[in-house]
This record gives structure tokens, C-alpha cells and sequence, in this order.
């Protein structure tokens, strides 16, 4: 649609009156409507019965797949997304190919939803589990981008955001996490969207982690989101929920009945002008005696031009309407030229009828040229890698940290400041509290995200990150490690190492 006035907007501003707004088609829109008029579809009363509207659309494109639909009726409602224009018509080709392609082959040319704001789809379970079944569940979040300021601070930009969210609403649930402190780290934040696209500017304190900061924005707002998809479409007036590949197979199922109908049309007019063009060449042919009958009779001329020269009724009125101009000898050529063309079209028409691979190279023929006209670059890009939830360590941020271990089997985690350098003439600072029977038997300095291997007196080995050791203060002497640790009655610790690349050091004892 090529609209003029205001049609709303992704702020959330509401459309103006329609008399305020104008819409033409655009190119595309034509060929949803193209042949129509060819009895290409089935013709129903509109709600009043004034009038006749077509019950489908041709619709030489898969609008139902390209644009989506989402709507609630009783008992039943469908959502489903809308996708690239190239790739759906590439599945449809390589369908029309081969009926039994496998799905996985047919994913590999549709490859997920392509939404009109863009985003990122995280992961490709969602998006299988709705292609193979009808239904299923893809996450989409905000497309960001981190920069440095010349002050030495990082921003971070939203430059799409995932479809149908409101962006106003958006940027107020961001301000409102961080004035109530449930998000740290944000000093500023303004849209600077304008007519060539997206921009929201969130400028951070210098302390701030920028990942850990958008990991807590996608876990609270919706930066990201679910889009649940439910492929429920009318099949022959009754509603069925679709795999991709159901779907794809009755679009060419309707497509190719629509291909049909329209032959059949143009050979029905075909052969209607054959019938009269083989009646102009009776007449010119017989010129003469034509005019003769015509002269000399008023009443009963199309009864004896029928009877005399075997014409029809409707060849027998053409040539009585005939103009004078037709008469000359240059215009029997063209008739005769027509005449050769309306035959070769004829002949077409039925061996398109009668030969379905014909009718196949058509509609990839007529695919290709709408693919070749409107086809344009995927704006949702697709993470195959991407992880659908936000797990508790994505929101912690990575620092260093001391590790300490008391042979009485106390545990606990400290910051690194509790054992920064001394200046001189300091009285110092106690970093571990004890029993007068405990001594610390392992200080390891680590990160939050590392590895902490316990090896025990029974030779078993457990595994645990940094940061799920509990934090405490200087003066506290930690947590008892059978809290942390599911130790058996007689087993003991027996050492501790730190490991930033659990993988690595498995490969070095495999060698």
C-alpha cells in the first residue's frame, strides 16, 4: 500500500480518521489481483447480497506466508509471522520440483520468520518445532550495537527492536528499571529516531559491564521477547493448523487451479474468436453473393446468409456489423494472419491443459519473475547458536576474586580489595576470621566465571563456578563446606585448584 497521512506509527500513535488518509496499490498489490477477471476464483454474495466478491484472491504470491495473518475467532486464533519474499518463493520452487522434499531440505531455503522491524531470532529449536507441527515458540530480542565515547564511556545503542513491541512503552519500562535501581549502571537515555531509522542511546558509567547491563535489559523489558506462532489457516472452509510444507503444498495446489481455470478461459476465448474470424473469411470469400442476399432481401437476411454459406447465428450477425473498411484485400490479410495466431494459441492452451510438467515450468517460470521484481534482503537475522533463556550468570558480572580455604573445611569468597597492597606504616587488615584450633589452608585468586575443582580424600572431584561460592566479609570465617558440597560422612577436602577452560584441561588428561 502506498499510503499518504498518518497510518500510525511503532510509538504506538493511533491512525488518523480515514478521511484524512489516502492508499493506492502498490506495484505488487497487482499481482494478488492479476486474472482475476478470468475466472480464476469462485465468485459469493458480499453480506448483503448486492453484490459478488471473490471468495479468495489468485494471488500470484504467497501473501498468507509473506505477510502473516493474526487474528481471534471463537474458540480459535492464528499467528502466523511473516517471512522474506525470495525465500518463500525458493521454497515454493524447489516444492514444485520435488512434492516429496524433505523438510529439512525445505528449511534450508525458508529459514524463519523475517520480521518488517528486524531484531535477532535466538536459536532455531522454536522455529523448527512450528515449521514441523504448526505451532511453536521463537524468542526475538533487540539488535544492539556497544560503542565508545570520546569521554571514555560506552553507550549502547538499540538500533531494531522485536516486532510489535511498543518502542515508547519500551524506553519508559527501561527508565523506569533504572530509577528504581533494579537496573545499575544507566546515566542517560533518549530516542534519537528519526526518518532513516532507529536509534535509542543508553549511556552507561564507566564501571559498568555492557553485556552483563543487556543481559538484565532482556531478562526485564522487552528487548526480548516470544512470538508464538500458530499456523491456523481455512482449508477448504475448515480450519486446520499447518506445517510450512502443508502450507507450500496447497498454495501450488491453488495456484495450479487457478493456472487451469485461466487456460480454460483464454481457449473458451479462443475458440469464440476463431468461430468468428472463420465467419469473416466465409463472407470476404464470398463477397459477392453476400451482398446479393443482403440487397435483396430486408427481413430474412441472417436466415439466408445462415443457410446459404452454413454460418451460425453469431458468425452471421459479425459479418452483417462487418465495416466497409474490412472489405479490402489488406484487411482479409490480417484476418487471415489473426486467424493462424488464434490456432497457435489454441494448440497452447491444450497442451498446457494436458501436460502437468508444462504447468509446473509455468508457475516456477511466473515465481522467478515476481521473485526477480519485488525480492528483497532478510531484515531479522537468525542466531543458530542463540540461547533462548537468560540463565542467573549471564547477569553476574565477571571480576577477580580471592578464594580461601581453612583446614577445619570453611569456605568463602572475597573481593580483591580485601587484599590490596599495604602502604607503609599501616596497621594492616585481618582478611579471615578463624576458630583458634583453624588456619587457612588454601588461598586461590579466580574469577566469578572460573571453575573451582575440590578434590577429596575418596578421590572424587567436584566442580562448581567462582561465583556460587558464598561472598563474606573480612571478619566472618566463610561457610562450612559440606553446605556448598555434597560430601559422604568420612570424606574430607584434600585440595583446590581454580580452571578458567574446563574442556582443555579434560582434553590434556584424555592425552
Amino acid at each position: 500500500m502506498n499510503g499518504h497521512g498518518n497510518f500510525g506509527s511503532i510509538d504506538g500513535d493511533g491512525a488518523a480518521a480515514m478521511r484524512y488518509t489516502e492508499a493506492k496499490m502498490e506495484k505488487i498489490t497487482v499481482e494478488m489481483l492479476k486474472d482475476l477477471k478470468k475466472d480464476t476464483v469462485d465468485f459469493v454474495d458480499n453480506y448483503d447480497g448486492s453484490e459478488k466478491e471473490p471468495k479468495v484472491l489468485p494471488a500470484k504470491i504467497p501473501n498468507l506466508l509473506i505477510n502473516g495473518a493474526t487474528g481471534i475467532a471463537v474458540g480459535m486464533a492464528t499467528n502466523i509471522p511473516p517471512h522474506n519474499l525470495g525465500e518463500v518463493i525458493d521454497g515454493y520452487i524447489a516444492y514444485i520440483q520435488n512434492p516429496d522434499i524433505e523438510d529439512d531440505e525445505l528449511f534450508n531455503y525458508i529459514k524463519g520468520p523475517d520480521f518488517p522491524t528486524g531484531g535477532v531470532i535466538l536459536g532455531m529449536s522454536g522455529i523448527r518445532e512450528a515449521y514441523l507441527t504448526g505451532r511453536g515458540i521463537v524468542r526475538v530480542k533487540a539488535k544492539t550495537q556497544v560503542i565508545d565515547t570520546a569521554s571514555g564511556k560506552k553507550q549502547i545503542i538499540i538500533k531494531e527492536i522485536p516486532y510489535q513491541v511498543n518502542k515508547t512503552t519500551l524506553i519508559e519500562r527501561i527508565a523506569e528499571l533504572a530509577k528504581d535501581k533494579k537496573i545499575d549502571g544507566i546515566t542517560d537515555l533518549r530516542d534519537e529516531s528519526n526518518r532513516n531509522g532507529m536509534r535509542v542511546v543508553m549511556e552507561l558509567r564507566r564501571d559498568v559491564n555492557p553485556e552483563v547491563l543487556l543481559n538484565n535489559l532482556y531478562k526485564n523489558s522487552q528487548l526480548q521477547t516470544s512470538f508464538g506462532i500458530n499456523m491456523l489457516a481455512l482449508v477448504n472452509d475448515k480450519p486446520e493448523v499447518l506445517p510450512l510444507k502443508d502450507m507450500i503444498m496447497h498454495y501450488f495446489n491453488h495456484q495450479t487451479d487457478v493456472l487451469v481455470r485461466k487456460t480454460n478461459y483464454d481457449l473458451v476465448k479462443a475458440y469464440q474468436r476463431e468461430h468468428l474470424l472463420k465467419g469473416f473469411i466465409i463472407g470476404l470469400d464470398n463477397i459477392e453473393d453476400v451482398i446479393k442476399i443482403i440487397r435483396g432481401s430486408y427481413e430474412d437476411t441472417e436466415t439466408k446468409l445462415m443457410e446459404r454459406f452454413e454460418l451460425s447465428e453469431i458468425q452471421t450477425k459479425a459479418i452483417l456489423a462487418m465495416q466497409l473498411k474490412k472489405l479490402s484485400g489488406l484487411e482479409s490479410e490480417k484476418i487471415h494472419a489473426e486467424l493462424q495466431d488464434i490456432e497457435k494459441a489454441i494448440e497452447y492452451y491444450n497442451k498446457i491443459l494436458n501436460d502437468q510438467e508444462m504447468q509446473h515450468q509455468i508457475l516456477i517460470s511466473e515465481a522467478r519473475e515476481i521473485k526477480e521484481k519485488y525480492s528483497d534482503e532478510r531484515r531479522t537475522e537468525i542466531d543458530i547458536f542463540g540461547d533462548y533463556d537468560i540463565e542467573d550468570e549471564d547477569l553476574i558480572p565477571v571480576e577477580d576474586v580471592i578464594i580461601a580455604v581453612t583446614t577445619n573445611g570453611y569456605v568463602k569468597r572475597m573481593n580483591v580489595d580485601v587484599y590490596k597492597s599495604q602502604n607503609r606504616g599501616g596497621r594492616g587488615k585481618t582478611g579471615m576470621k578463624m576458630n583458634e584450633d583453624d588456619v587457612i589452608d588454601s588461598i586461590i585468586s579466580t574469577s566469578t566465571h572460573d571453575y573451582l575443582l575440590f578434590f577429596t580424600s575418596l578421590g572424587r572431584v567436584y566442580k562448581i563456578k567462582g561465583y556460587k561460592v558464598p561472598n563474606y566479609g573480612r571478619n566472618s570465617k566463610g561457610l562450612p563446606i559440606v553446605n556448598l558440597l555434597n560430601l559422604s560422612e568420612n570424606e574430607t577436602l584434600a585440595a583446590v585448584m581454580s580452571v578458567h577452560d574446563f574442556e582443555r584441561i579434560s582434553i590434556f588428561y584424555n592425552q
